[in-house]
């Protein structure tokens, strides 16, 4: 269980660190579109990032089993 969490989040915080410098590239091509809010807004990040994160860490604690 261990190792299936452990390898789990290593991949889990790399695509969440590849995914947040991607968004952040990619907000001043949507910061035209946006009225009244802030397209780098950093507490939306923060908790996307961690629904994100506890949403795969729970996917990784109770893998199914092939059948």
């Amino acid at each position: 269980m261990k190792l299936v969490l452990s390898q789990g989040m290593k991949l889990i915080g790399t695509g969440l660190a590849l995914g947040m410098l991607a968004s952040v590239a990619l907000t001043r091509l949507l910061k035209g579109l946006l009225f009244g809010v802030s397209a780098t807004d950093p507490l939306t990040f923060a908790a996307i990032a961690l629904l994100l994160a506890g949403t795969a860490l729970v996917a990784c604690y109770f893998p199914r089993e092939k059948r």
